[in-house]
């Protein structure tokens, strides 16, 4: 698996975390239920976008309700609060607010008060200049909005992704850097702790300005990336820039081991990473046969990747135990991740998935792969999600090895299903809720390590793995 030259860091993790295995699009026929449109999931071939208008919004709302998990439970006025919002607020950043901008009254009757909200949404775009870029730019606020307000990891809708020019497989765009603290901060802000610092150097910008893995990153744009302990979310999100509104970034940097202070300013590129960078499977043999292999997500076919590693170095010699680093891990596939998981046990429950009526399916190991019979620990950090935390808390439930390093991210509501709205752009959410194999909830939790061991700035600069250290402790004794 290649990585793409679309937005790297935060594109990768929502999009490998929250439409693991989604199918292409295709536009559906058009359906009504009670007189209201409906959603299908795709199939066949993407169709070209076409301008997002109220009417997608009011899809988009039913699709809402009719499949997310709690739909049927769901307050819809929470929904049409939140969409308002935004629309005003769009009306007055684009200086076209209005009188007629308020915010009608909702009882909590579905149709009624989407008959309610549309009146009064086309009661204002009416007195608006026939200006589509304006139309467009206030529906697409007002639909973001309503799904932001689900506060789910996994929900999202996806439009207006472009790709850069003259881009082909290897290409990253971006900083050319990692940081201690992930995109996913702007899912669970909480995951964040102080300082922030560069844990990699992937190559591009980042590289050519001399940044080094250590570097703290006193400012953002002039903005600190942490206030006390609290994360500043769109300081530390200009680090993981889109194509293609991205613009330079410039950062504050301390080299603590010098204690050289001085300003860059990285304009966001396309460049050719480090191919270990970038890598899905990478793997050594660690001393005393200790087999390391590390995963950057579970996309297809990785759990058979994953065992063919260990068993090329197995081959000729005796293997003591496997070190499995998932630090970083967007997630991907929980079937994948069930597959590896029957690696090293059989007949075991690895999840639950629960509607929100409480009835819940059984996720199991896959008992078709063979057992490898060896010591596991596994690496874990704030970057690990989704089927990451589906893997991890099952090896930790479970007590097929230990987990050393830092909580996962805390970002594993549901697997997520893609649905096809008549714009040709897609809602994705879960229609069911993550439970760990003990029954307990992670989402917004995260899996607690069995050995807490954190990276620092000085490890990073010095070129240090203390996690991986303590790894090797563990499956020596």
């Amino acid at each position: 698996m290649t990585a793409k030259s679309t937005a790297a860091g935060l594109a990768l993790f929502l999009t490998v975390a929250c439409t693991a295995m989604t199918p292409p699009r295709t536009q559906p026929a058009t359906a009504t239920v009670g007189g209201s449109p409906v959603c299908a999931e795709p199939q066949g071939n993407p169709s070209p976008e076409t301008p997002t208008t109220i009417d997608i919004v009011e899809q988009a709302y039913f699709c809402i309700l009719a499949n997310y998990y709690s739909g049927s439970t769901l307050d819809n006025r929470s929904l049409l609060t939140a969409g308002f919002a935004a629309f005003a607020q769009e009306l007055n950043r684009s200086g076209r607010d209005l009188p007629e901008a308020t915010m009608p009254a909702l009882t909590g009757d579905r149709h009624a008060d989407w008959a309610a909200f549309e009146t009064a949404y086309r009661r204002v775009t009416s007195r608006l200049p026939d200006d589509a870029a304006l139309q467009g730019k206030l529906a697409a606020a007002t639909l973001q909005a309503i799904v932001a307000a689900l506060g789910d990891d996994h929900a999202r809708w996806t439009h207006g992704v472009k790709r850069p020019p003259d881009s082909y497989d290897g290409d990253q765009y971006g900083l050319g850097l990692r940081a201690n603290v992930g995109p996913q901060v702007s899912v669970n802000p909480g995951t964040a702790l102080p300082p922030l610092f560069v844990t990699g150097v992937l190559g591009g910008p980042a590289k050519a300005a001399g940044l080094r893995p250590g570097d703290v990153v006193e400012s953002v744009n002039g903005s600190a990336p942490f206030m006390g302990q609290a994360v500043t979310p769109a300081a530390v999100a200009a680090l993981y820039p889109h194509y293609p509104e991205a613009g330079p970034v410039r950062l504050r940097l301390l080299r603590q081991k010098t204690g050289r202070r001085w300003t860059v300013t990285l304009k966001p590129s396309l460049y050719q990473p480090d191919p270990a960078a970038v890598q899905v499977v990478t793997s050594k043999l660690l001393e005393d046969g200790i087999a390391y292999v590390r995963l950057s997500g579970f996309a297809s076919d990785i759990a058979n990747r994953v065992l063919r590693t260990i068993s090329r170095m197995r081959t000729g010699r005796t293997l003591t135990g496997v070190v499995l680093d998932l630090r970083g891990n967007g997630g991907g596939s929980p079937d994948e991740a069930n597959r590896l998981l029957g690696a090293f046990a059989h007949g075991k429950v690895t999840a639950y998935q629960c509607a929100v009526d409480g009835t819940c399916e059984t996720m199991r190991t896959d008992d078709s792969v063979a057992l490898l019979n060896l010591p596991l620990v596994v690496l874990t950090d704030r970057g690990c999600a989704s089927a990451c935390e589906h893997f991890s808390s099952a090896v930790k439930d479970l007590r097929l090895g230990r987990l050393v390093g830092t909580r996962t991210a805390g970002a594993v509501s549901g697997p997520a299903r893609p649905y096809l709205l008549d714009d040709n752009t897609t809602l994705t959410f879960p229609s069911t809720r993550h439970l760990a194999p003990n029954r307990e909830v992670i989402d917004r939790v995260g899996v607690a390590p069995d050995h807490y061991v954190p990276l620092t700035p000085q490890d990073a600069a010095a070129g240090r793995d203390p996690a991986l250290d303590e790894a090797l402790n563990l499956l020596h004794k």
